[in-house]
C-alpha cells in the first residue's frame, strides 16, 4: 500500500498515519518487468533488500518486510539530499502517483 495524500491542514497524528507504507516481497521474472522512467537508487536495489534465505521461510519474509518498511518510510518522510541540498530526485518518485 502506498502513502496517501497529505495536506497542510492535517494534524501530526493524521499525517503520520497517512504516510505509512505497507511493502510486499515476492519473486518476479525479469522477463515480465517493464522498464519505467523512474530510477531506483543503488541502496534500494532488490538484491540488497531481501536474500534468497529470507524468501525460503515465512519468518524471513516477515523480517525482510519490516526492514523494507522502515527504510521506505524513512526515505519517504525525509528524503536524502543531493549536492545542492535539495531532496534527491531519485527518491522523490515515492511521493508522486505513478501515471500509466
Amino acid at each position: 500500500r502506498d502513502p496517501l495524500k497529505v495536506t497542510r491542514r492535517m494534524s501530526k497524528k493524521k499525517i503520520s498515519k497517512r504516510s505509512k507504507v505497507k511493502p510486499f516481497v515476492k519473486y518476479a521474472n525479469y522477463n515480465h518487468v517493464m522498464p519505467t522512467r523512474y530510477q531506483v537508487p543503488a541502496e534500494l536495489s532488490p538484491a540488497t533488500l531481501c536474500t534468497d534465505q529470507q524468501m525460503d521461510n515465512a519468518d524471513g519474509r516477515v523480517e525482510a518486510k519490516k526492514m523494507i518498511k522502515s527504510m521506505l518510510q524513512e526515505k519517504f518522510v525525509a528524503p536524502p539530499l543531493d549536492k545542492s541540498n535539495r531532496p534527491s530526485k531519485d527518491v522523490l518518485y515515492l511521493r508522486k502517483k505513478l501515471r500509466f
